[in-house]
């Protein structure tokens, strides 16, 4: 196979021209191409008045020895692509089936290996089926009654399927475990566009149909879903993990379930299973990790600064990601950026207000939004090792105090002054669930709300109008990751539990979709091969 990368065409182009440039390049005619698979598509948007799509292809073709001699150009090499393997299993059967603790990106990922290599995994899921936990997701934007089992946060496909979706990692995986996972959301559903475009992403409306498909197959495959099922307690002998409590404060529903292998997939919001675990001896630690606010402007805007134009249909709507240092040192970034988004309420506990960030597939809202927010460290909120989770619990009941139970929201010009907002102007907020104007200076510390202000007015240099006055606040974004980090060795299990694997972002290790995803990969070849 030939790779040949940066093809530029106008963003225009037809695909039959794709194959002309590539046949130019190759000294071939067109009609030699026997296939082109488009690896991966960018956008150029540096010249305003020219903007390109980059790409990189692999190109399959009669004679291809003779033509890499014959082309002498480092856009063109030979690749050889080496497809993702899950390992062969290993010589000792387990007594009982593998079990995993959440349903989120990591659970699913890694419940759907093991179900295909035949491991029969039970799926333990605190929350509701993704059909259910929409309704009640859509109940509680509608009427502000939470139910703390099934929100936002709790439920068959994660915080995730409540956001933008974004698909896109840092993570370098050279045994492509992250094309293994766009390639299992592609076969349960999601567009195939998401295996090469530079920032892909899924959309919630589309994600929650990807998740039950993904379960589904799990089902066919031999494997078990429980929902409604809570881990409460574990039983430790001699150092390994033999049987899970479920449902413990429920004693109708209360069930013993033996285990040697449990895979910890809680998300980062299972607050009180990490305190069952600090209870239990498990060793974990404090982490970083960032709080702030959401900000809201007009698409139209956004697409202006980086398109040059306030719409395409071709492009569709813009992103951004934006740093700044502030003059005390701090970083101040954007997060989650959501293009034709909302702002939801996430919350998960009465009495507590947390925000976060969504789109449907067509991005098509009016707004866009993201995250800006502050690293926040030990340092920050306390020594002890769930403090940060404390510390984000007090950052909510003032977001919940100050909204009267409603997300508090204030535009940017009023929040650099220090009073309540009393209308909108440019931008109508795009919210899901019911809000109010507040001050958000009075639900963040100082040593928050400077670095914010500052960052905000730098972003400006950036992308013009991103200080604009009358963008919308809300508060509070805290729920960025995990406050801890669960202790895992070389063979990601527990430092000191033996047959306890945790595993993605509620444990520390991953920090979105994907990488939640290729971590549920990872712990799957690990029970395999122990």
């Amino acid at each position: 196979m030939i790779r040949i990368t940066q093809l530029k065409l106008p963003i225009e182009h037809k695909k039959q021209e794709l194959y002309e440039k590539t046949a130019k390049l190759l000294r071939v005619a067109p009609s030699e191409i026997k296939q082109l698979k488009i690896v991966k598509q960018s956008v150029d948007a540096r010249k305003k008045e020219q903007i390109l799509f980059i790409y990189t292809v692999d190109v399959e073709v009669a004679k291809e020895q003779q033509i890499l001699k014959k082309v002498k150009n480092n856009q063109v090499s030979q690749v050889k692509e080496v497809p993702y393997q899950f390992p062969s299993g290993g010589e000792e059967p387990l007594k009982h089936p593998p079990v995993i603790i959440g349903s989120g990106p990591a659970g699913l990922f890694c419940g759907l290996m093991l179900a295909q290599a035949g491991y029969h995994p039970i799926l333990l899921e605190r929350g509701q089926n993704v059909e259910q936990r929409q309704k009640d997701v859509e109940w509680f934007w509608n009427t502000g009654i939470l139910n703390t089992r099934s929100n936002v946060q709790f439920g068959e496909g994660g915080a995730g399927t409540f956001s933008d979706g974004k698909l896109n990692t840092l993570v370098k995986d050279p045994l492509k475990r992250n094309q293994k996972v766009l390639e299992i959301l592609v076969e349960h559903g999601a567009d195939p566009e998401i295996l090469y475009v530079n920032k892909p992403h899924i959309g919630t409306d589309v994600l929650s149909k990807v998740v039950k498909n993904i379960r589904e197959h799990i089902i066919d495959l031999g494997g078990q879903v429980f929902f409604e099922s809570q881990v409460t307690d574990m039983t430790i002998k001699g150092g390994r993990i033999t049987a899970l409590e479920i449902n413990g404060d429920q004693p109708e529903k209360r069930r013993v379930l033996e285990a040697e292998a449990v895979v910890l997939a809680v998300g980062h919001s299972a607050r009180d299973t990490f305190a069952m675990l600090l209870k239990r001896g498990v060793p974990m630690e404090k982490k970083a990790f960032a709080v702030g606010l959401r900000i809201q402007h007009p698409q139209a805007m956004i697409n202006q600064s980086q398109y040059g134009m306030a719409h395409s249909d071709i492009l569709g709507p813009a992103s951004y990601k934006v740093t700044h240092q502030t003059s005390l040192q701090r970083g101040v970034y954007s997060f989650c950026m959501c293009p034709g988004g909302y702002v939801v309420n996430a919350s998960s506990e009465k009495e507590r207000i947390a925000v976060n960030g969504m789109s449907y597939s067509g991005r098509n809202g009016d707004n866009a939004n993201s995250a800006i927010i502050v690293t926040v460290t030990p340092e920050d909120f306390g020594s002890n090792i769930l403090d940060g989770m404390h510390f984000q619990r007090r950052l909510e009941n003032l977001a919940w105090r100050e909204g009267n139970g409603k997300i508090p929201v204030q535009l940017y010009g009023d929040f650099k002054n220090n009073r309540i907002s009393t209308g909108f102007g440019a931008v109508t907020p795009s919210i899901k669930g019911a809000y109010t104007f507040g001050n958000l200076n009075r639900v963040l510390p100082e040593f928050l709300t400077a670095p914010l202000k500052e960052g905000i007015t730098g972003f400006s240099t950036r992308i013009k109008g991103f200080d604009m006055e009358e963008a919308v606040l809300s508060g509070v974004e805290s729920r960025t990751s995990s406050p801890v980090r669960i202790l895992r060795g070389d063979s990601l299990q527990s430092v000191s539990l033996h047959g306890l694997y945790p595993c993605g972002e509620g444990a520390g290790y991953a920090g979105g979709i994907t990488s939640a995803a290729v971590d549920g990969l990872k712990i799957a070849e690990q029970i395999a091969t122990n």
